[in-house]
């Protein structure tokens, strides 16, 4: 099959699926306060609220949230519902596994330049006899160690 077809067949398949999803929309004549709609319905309700958002904004009979409901459960379901199709909002806030495995590789990438540059620095320090004290020369490692780690840092926050 070629690229067009498969391209075709997925669209179709896609248009039938949210042709299903969408024929049990909140606000159709199924619920009334005689039968008004429970906590599945609400659950239902939340899993597909953002394609009746979508929808709601062309037709204004179908609305996103039934007001004909038991109260309590049906709240309960539809925010259930959306929490299982969003996450809660927790992907705004959590790091990824990846990405914090990158973190901690660039941690220990740091600290070993940082040991290599501090041993090359003793090392200078030590050829040159220039009388300077020992003072002086902590002062300027003190100095070089915090440029190269925030140089480090800044580094490694660009990739």
């Amino acid at each position: 099959m070629t690229t067009l077809g498969y391209r075709s067949l997925k669209l179709l398949f896609l248009f039938s699926l949210v042709l299903l999803l969408t024929s049990c929309t909140a606000g159709n004549a199924q619920f009334t306060p005689e039968s008004p709609a429970g906590f599945f319905w609400g659950l239902w309700h939340g899993v597909i609220s953002v394609i009746s958002l979508i929808i709601h904004i062309f037709n204004e009979n179908v609305v996103v949230y039934e007001l004909d409901n038991i109260g309590g459960w049906y709240d309960f379901g539809f925010l259930l519902g959306v929490v299982l199709v969003w996450g809660g909002g927790c992907h705004a806030s959590c790091k990824s596994t990846e990405k914090k495995q990158n973190e901690k590789e660039w941690d220990e990438i740091g600290d070993k330049v940082e040991k290599k540059v501090m041993r090359k620095l003793k090392a200078w320090a030590e050829e040159e006899e220039t009388g300077e004290s020992d003072k002086e020369w902590a002062e300027i490692g003190d100095k070089v160690e915090k440029k190269l780690k925030r140089k480090i840092r800044e580094w490694a926050e660009k990739d």
